[in-house]
């Protein structure tokens, strides 16, 4: 993969292809996480006196329309304070200058063509700047203008810092020798995360699987789970992989009468009553020896309904058995993130990515579009 280090960019214009789609209430960021993530990339073009335009999409606004609600103005105001460093917007690519060390393009999903990759676009952000650099591992699986297109375009095109660092966290978890390699992956469909779990079972000596998809692979082996969330049209397929992959089930379930009930029950999972949900899955000794003989740990989703008090205990059980764990451990999606901001330090995860759909795209052994662009294999 072409990288910063391959190029001269002293003195030049550069313009950077972050990702800084977070999330934001009333104007404030609830958590700045991925624009925090882009500084070593930003400080290090600014040593090099490099002059920068920052990229970036932010929601799903109507192409070609103005929202206000989608601007970019409240991160332009974060990362100036971030920097220390007044960060200018810009609100259209017509208007784009390098009079300011370090500016930001309004939010490029107002701009029509983005999302259909349409070469006058691609080309015209690729010839914006003397380089362009790709640093949003977050949305290197679209195939967008400005996120695939400009960087074929582009005299000079190449990857950035961070990622650099998701690739080579991505690529170690993935392609190690360091066994045994442990997965939990989990979340509400199976269908969503199949191709994750095939791939995942390939790599992994075993899956520990969560939330709903837990429940249809109870539901495939046999056992009674009431009213819990599953999917039926995959339960062959459930079957399928309980007979090929070493997917380890839970022998403990938490159960509540429904989402939103403030009393739950601890129980095995062949006692699960008619009227009952399951929402959250109690990590077992078994479990435990799963996550403290591991070498290698890759963390996609929770496996209960951790943002309620009543079903939180697994996923915190779980977050901090793989904080304690001497292994090399992958974190990555948006609630995966979440739970453990709420129940450890992040520092004690080897590496958190910043992609959601990019991360299982990968995990799922997916050819990134942005990734080929720049030439990794």
């Amino acid at each position: 993969m072409r990288t910063l280090a391959n190029f001269t960019v002293e003195n030049k214009t550069v313009a950077l292809r972050v990702d800084l789609n977070v999330p934001i209430q009333e104007g404030q960021i609830l958590d700045d996480t991925r624009i925090t993530a882009i500084l070593p990339t930003v400080k290090y073009l600014l040593l090099q006196n490099a002059k920068i335009i920052l990229i970036s999409h932010f929601g799903r606004p109507k192409a070609g329309c103005f929202d206000p609600k989608f601007s970019l103005q409240p991160i332009a105001k974060k990362l100036s304070e971030l920097l220390n460093l007044e960060v200018p917007l810009i609100s259209a690519i017509a208007d784009a200058n390098f009079q300011s060390p370090i500016s930001l393009l309004e939010n490029i999903r107002f701009v029509a063509g983005e999302l259909e990759n349409n070469l006058d676009l691609a080309q015209s952000l690729g010839a914006m700047a003397e380089v362009y650099v790709f640093d949003a591992f977050g949305a290197s699986h679209r195939e967008h203008a400005s996120t695939y297109g400009a960087i074929q375009h582009a005299a000079i095109s190449c990857a950035g810092l961070l990622l650099e660092k998701e690739t080579a966290a991505l690529s170690r978890a993935t392609n190690s020798l360091d066994k045994p390699v442990l997965s939990i992956v989990g979340g509400s469909k199976v269908s969503s995360k199949l191709e994750v779990i095939k791939n995942l079972s390939r790599l992994s000596d075993n899956i520990i699987t969560g939330g709903g998809i837990t429940n249809t692979f109870l539901k495939a082996k046999g056992f009674n789970i009431g009213n819990s969330l599953f999917e039926d049209s995959m339960l062959l397929e459930a079957k399928n992989l309980l007979s090929t992959a070493n997917i380890y089930l839970p022998s403990k379930v938490v159960v509540g009468s429904n989402i939103n009930s403030t009393e739950s029950r601890e129980c095995d999972v062949s006692c699960v009553q008619d009227h009952e949900m399951i929402l959250d899955q109690v990590v077992d000794d078994q479990a435990l020896a799963l996550i403290s003989q591991a070498k290698q740990i890759i963390w996609n989703g929770p496996i209960g309904v951790f943002e309620k008090n009543a079903f939180a205990h697994g996923t915190q059980q779980l977050a901090e058995a793989i904080a304690q764990s001497s292994a090399f451990s992958l974190a990555g999606g948006g609630e995966t993130l979440l739970a453990i901001k709420m129940f450890i330090n992040k520092d004690d995860i080897s590496y958190c990515s910043t992609g959601g759909g990019a991360f299982l795209e990968f995990m799922e052994g997916k050819e990134l579009p942005s990734l080929s662009a720049l030439g990794y294999k």
